[in-house]
C-alpha cells in the first residue's frame, strides 16, 4: 500500500495549489482526481474559459467602437468556432502546466474517484477496480457544481449551466439569465457584447447582492445603457422547452405572472458542494447541507482531515480563497508558521463590463457591526487614464472607521477594477489606515491612481474631483 504525507481529493485551484506547496515543503503528496485532466471546474468550465470569452467580448466591443479612437475598421464579425477553439487551447495549455508543476514538485497524480476509507486511508475507484493508499493527512478539495431550479434539468443546449454555455453551437439571439450574481452578470455581459438580446431575472431586490448597494445601482445603470434588461424581485416558477426554444414564467415584483421566451436559458443561482459519496458520514467531520465545517486552519473534527474550497461552510466559493486555504492548511500540517484564514481579507472580483472589485465590509455591513462609518468616493470620470481608455463609468468607494481611519472596505466598479483592487487587499491585510493610504504615491497616469483620490476623498481632500 502506497504511503504519503498528504492525499488530496480534487485538483482544482484549492487542491493543485495545496499539492504544489506541499511538494515545496517536502511532503510526499498524491492528488486524486476523478477527471482525466487536472485543474477542476475553475480551469476547465469556470474562471478561465469564462474570462477568455469576456476578453474576446471586450476586443469585439473595442473594434466596433474603434471610430471614436480615430481607427476605421470595416466588416468586423465574430468567428464563433475560432473563439471556442482559442478558449479550449488556453485551457489545455494551463492544464498541462499543472502536470508540469506536479512533476517539478514531485506530486503524484492518481485518476479515479477518491473517498475516505478509514483513518489515514483513501480508496480510489476507477474502471471497476479499487486501490487504497495511506496518508498521514487527508485534504478534501472536491469543489462544487451548479445548482438548478426545482424540476428544471440542464439539457446542454436550451437550458444550461456555466458549463454548457461555454460551448454553445451558436450565439443565441435571445438569452434569459436566471440569477444576477457573478456568474449571471458575467455571461449576460459576454453574450450582450456578441449581440444577444439578454434579460436577467433576479429574485433579490438588486443585482450582485453581495456587493455594496451603490455598486449594484451603478451596474444596473450600466447594464440598462448596454441594453441588458434586468428584472429584480422576479421569482421564476417554470422553465419549459418548446418547439421554438424555452419559455420562462416568473412573478414580477408586483406579484403578476409574466412569461418570456428565449433561445436559451442560463440558470446561475449558485453552487452546491460536491461532498456526496466520499464517505464523510464515516468520519467525525461535521457536515451541514453538504458543507463541511472547518476550523481556522481548515481542519475538520476528524483528526488529520482537512477541507478547503467550495465545500467549506461559511467561506466564499472563490478560486483564490480555495488556493490560500490550501496553502494555510499545508503550512500548518508541515509545521510552518501560517496565519489563520481570514475571510474578511478575501477580495471579490466580477469580470462583467464594467468590472467589479471589492474587499472587506460594505457600508451597510460596517454600520450593522457598530462602526462609526465615514466613506469617500471618487468617480472614474475624473481619472485621466480612464478617459484615455474611453471607459468613464463607475467609481471607487472607500468605507472607513471615522475616529482612527481604519480601512474597513473598498469597492470599485469600472475599468480594471479587478486589477486595482489588489492595493486595498494589501492595505487591509497590513491594517493600514486612511492616512497611510493618503500618503501612498500612485503612479500617473494610471487607472490605479483613482484609489489614491478615493482614500483622500474620505477626508474631503480628493485632488482631481
Amino acid at each position: 500500500m502506497a504511503k504519503y504525507d498528504l492525499a488530496i481529493i480534487g485538483s482544482g485551484p484549492g487542491g493543485y495549489v495545496a499539492a504544489i506547496r506541499a511538494g515545496q515543503l517536502g511532503l510526499k503528496t498524491a492528488v486524486i482526481e476523478k477527471d482525466p485532466f487536472l485543474g477542476g471546474t475553475c480551469l476547465h468550465v469556470g474562471c478561465i474559459p469564462t474570462k477568455v470569452l469576456l476578453h474576446h467580448a471586450e476586443l469585439y466591443d473595442n473594434f466596433r467602437n474603434a471610430k471614436e479612437f480615430g481607427i476605421e475598421v470595416k466588416d468586423v464579425s465574430i468567428n464563433w468556432p475560432a473563439m471556442i477553439q482559442r478558449k479550449n487551447k488556453i485551457v489545455t495549455k494551463h492544464s498541462k502546466g499543472i502536470e508540469f508543476l506536479f512533476r517539478k514538485n514531485k506530486v503524484e497524480s492518481i485518476q479515479g474517484w477518491g473517498k475516505i476509507a478509514g483513518p489515514g486511508k483513501v480508496s480510489v475507484e476507477k474502471d471497476g477496480k479499487t486501490q487504497t493508499i495511506e496518508a498521514r493527512n487527508i485534504m478534501l478539495a472536491t469543489g462544487s457544481e451548479a445548482r438548478t431550479l426545482p424540476g428544471v434539468e440542464f439539457d446542454g443546449r436550451r437550458i444550461v449551466s456555466n458549463r454548457e454555455i461555454l460551448d454553445l453551437p451558436e450565439i443565441p439571439k435571445t438569452l434569459v439569465v436566471v440569477g444576477a450574481g457573478a456568474v449571471g452578470v458575467e455571461f449576460a455581459s459576454i453574450y450582450r457584447s456578441f449581440g444577444s438580446d439578454v434579460t436577467i431575472l433576479e429574485m433579490l431586490p438588486r443585482a450582485v447582492p453581495l456587493e455594496d448597494s451603490e455598486i449594484s445601482a451603478e451596474l444596473e445603470k450600466a447594464f440598462r445603457k448596454r441594453g441588458i434588461k434586468l428584472q429584480t424581485q422576479a421569482v421564476v416558477e417554470t422553465v419549459k422547452k418548446d418547439a421554438k426554444g424555452v419559455s420562462v414564467t416568473y412573478r414580477d415584483k408586483t406579484g403578476k405572472s409574466q412569461t418570456i421566451n428565449a433561445d436559451c436559458v442560463l440558470v446561475a443561482i449558485g453552487r452546491r458542494p460536491m461532498t456526496e459519496n466520499i464517505s464523510l458520514e464515516k468520519t467525525k467531520a461535521k457536515v451541514e447541507r453538504g458543507f463541511v465545517h472547518a476550523g481556522p486552519y481548515l481542519e475538520t473534527a476528524e483528526p488529520n482531515v482537512y477541507a478547503i474550497g467550495d465545500i467549506v461552510a461559511g467561506l466564499p466559493q472563490l478560486a483564490h480563497a480555495a488556493s490560500m486555504e490550501g496553502i494555510i492548511a499545508v503550512s500548518k500540517m508541515a509545521g510552518k508558521d501560517a496565519p489563520a484564514f481570514d475571510r474578511k481579507r478575501v477580495p471579490n472580483c466580477t469580470y462583467c463590463e464594467p468590472q467589479i472589485g471589492s474587499i472587506g465590509m460594505t457600508e451597510q455591513q460596517a454600520k450593522d457591526a457598530g462602526y462609526a462609518v465615514k466613506t469617500g468616493k471618487f468617480p472614474f470620470s475624473a481619472n485621466s487614464k480612464a478617459s484615455i481608455l474611453g471607459h468613464h463609468e463607475g467609481f471607487v468607494k472607500v468605507v472607513s472607521e471615522e475616529k482612527y481611519g481604519e480601512v474597513l472596505g473598498v469597492h470599485a466598479i469600472g475599468p480594471l477594477a479587478t486589477e486595482i483592487i489588489a492595493e486595498p487587499v494589501a492595505a487591509i491585510g497590513l491594517e493600514a489606515t486612511i492616512d497611510d493610504m493618503m500618503f501612498t504615491i500612485h503612479a500617473h497616469p494610471t487607472v490605479w491612481e483613482a484609489m489614491g483620490d478615493a482614500f483622500n476623498s474620505v477626508r474631503g481632500l480628493a485632488i482631481n474631483f
